[in-house]
């Protein structure tokens, strides 16, 4: 847990949160608590206001004070002794006003020795209040009582006029005791609430944060080259969308895993193609120079034939160096090709004139056949060129004697035949790799690079290079021009 940094993280927060709700709501609680005990006190004092004024006003109706007023009835028989308990009656200080503004009893705290000019400045806007017919609250009267006190004042009335006032005060401590017990039983609430929600926090973050966890442990063994690892996180949220975008990442690092060895292993292979190609020429006109300086050959014909020996190799050196310029270019992507409108029906022409020369030296019948086509086409004319004298060389050099290669430009496919033996179903997959050629005596002289160089060249151009046995013998290489 204490390694769990996000764990940890989590339940600070969490109880952050919990401890700022608690506060808020302790505030709130403490307000609306307030309000409501002071409320339910303000209407149990009306209550017991209205009905001590109820009773007052009967009295006066019955006749039991002096004229209609309330002045001089503090000894008439049952109202001047129901003033004179009214503090027993209503269980706190209770004073009574007449319509003179004199105070006829201020209970037995004060006895008679309370005056009206002895009661507090603002008592007046309370008092007129009442004297309206309103009942109001004030505790403008604290100060005077020397406690937090609530007053209620309510109206005496005979008939329809106002003739005295009852105030009935009641000290608010009872309200503020019960707020702290409240306050004092939520602080408790809320803290046993914090406790459990701590633990369920624990186990919360703890829970959340072990996919979290297992996906680090992925990435460090993905960082160590283990590329089979997987998560195996199968949530409906955003981790396991997380989880499963690792997943798609690993196969995809174990897939370029593959293609990296893959290609380090054609890197190696080429490397050890080209060392091989370059050593055997090299190899036999050094032996051809050296015979010739040592005069171990002296013979004016034998000289010749050494001289065109070397002059042989060393065109093979010159086209094997081209064709690797060509080849790198044309994958270096960085690599501008002459791109523009031209007819494409031109160049299968001019290939195949070019290739008569070639086919001319083995006795190959070349045949060309064009159907209705569509002939334009935005492509290098002079990299087309090449592509189809690769394949038309190739299509000629494997071709027996007499025999007939023949290309067709149907539409958007072009197709070159020859009447050889075929590509053996085992090397078909590898002819456009670079370096790859039969070792058969028809193809003694190649490169290696002639038809890696015409695929290179069809995918600069968008045109599907395919090679394929046609049926009734010999291969078939298909170019599906794009639109």
């Amino acid at each position: 847990m204490f390694k769990n940094k996000i764990a940890l993280k989590l339940t600070a927060y969490f109880a952050a949160c919990l401890v700022v709700f608690s506060v808020i709501i302790s505030g709130i609680f403490m307000v609306l608590f307030r309000n409501h005990i002071i409320e339910i006190q303000k209407n149990d004092m009306q209550q017991r206001a209205v009905s001590i004024a109820e009773k007052l006003s009967e009295f006066i109706a019955n006749g039991q004070t002096s004229g209609h007023g309330m002045g001089m009835g503090m000894g008439m028989g049952g109202f001047g002794a129901y003033l004179t308990f009214l503090d027993e009656i209503a269980m706190t200080d209770i004073w009574v006003i007449d319509e003179n503004h004199n105070l006829i009893t201020t209970g037995r705290r004060y006895g008679n020795g309370l005056t009206y000019k002895d009661l507090p400045a603002n008592a007046d806007v309370v008092i007129d209040e009442v004297f309206s017919g309103k009942t109001a609250f004030s505790e403008n009267f604290s100060e005077l009582l020397q406690a937090p006190t609530l007053t209620v004042g309510t109206p005496i009335k005979y008939g329809t006029n106002v003739i005295g006032v009852v105030l009935l005060h009641s000290p608010v401590e009872g309200t503020n005791t019960a707020v702290k017990q409240g306050l004092a039983t939520l602080g408790i609430s809320i803290t046993a609430a914090l406790f459990i929600a701590v633990l369920l926090a624990v186990a919360f973050s703890v829970t959340f944060t072990k996919p979290l966890n297992k996906m680090k442990n992925t990435a460090l063994r993905l960082a160590q080259g283990d590329y089979k690892v997987k998560n195996q996180i199968h949530q409906n949220d955003e981790i396991g969308e997380l989880a499963d975008t690792m997943d798609v990442l690993t196969d995809r690092l174990d897939e370029a895993s593959r293609q990296s060895q893959k290609l380090e292993q054609m890197r190696r292979d080429f490397i050890a193609n080209i060392s091989h190609e370059l050593r055997t020429p090299v190899t036999v006109m050094r032996g051809s120079l050296e015979a010739l300086v040592d005069e171990v050959v002296t013979e004016p014909e034998q000289i010749k034939d050494y001289h065109r020996q070397m002059l042989g190799e060393s065109v093979y050196l010159q086209r094997l160096v081209g064709d690797l310029l060509d080849l790198s270019r044309l994958q270096n992507n960085d690599f501008e090709i002459e791109m523009q409108e031209i007819n494409f029906c031109d160049i299968v022409d001019d290939a195949v004139r070019s290739a008569q020369h070639i086919a001319a030296r083995k006795n190959v019948n070349l045949k060309l056949q064009k159907m209705p086509t569509l002939c334009a086409f935005y492509g290098d004319y002079a990299r087309l060129r090449q592509m189809l004298l690769v394949v038309l060389d190739n299509a000629i050099k494997f071709s027996p004697e007499q025999g007939t290669v023949e290309v067709t430009l149907n539409e958007q496919i072009l197709t070159i035949r020859d009447c050889g033996s075929g590509i053996a179903q085992d090397i078909l997959p590898y002819i456009f790799d670079r370096f790859y050629k039969s070792r058969s005596e028809q193809n003694k002289t190649g490169t290696g690079l002639g038809l890696a160089i015409a695929k290179q060249i069809a995918e600069r151009h968008r045109i599907k290079l395919t090679a394929q046995n046609a049926q009734g013998g010999g291969a078939c290489f298909q170019f599906v021009l794009s639109e």
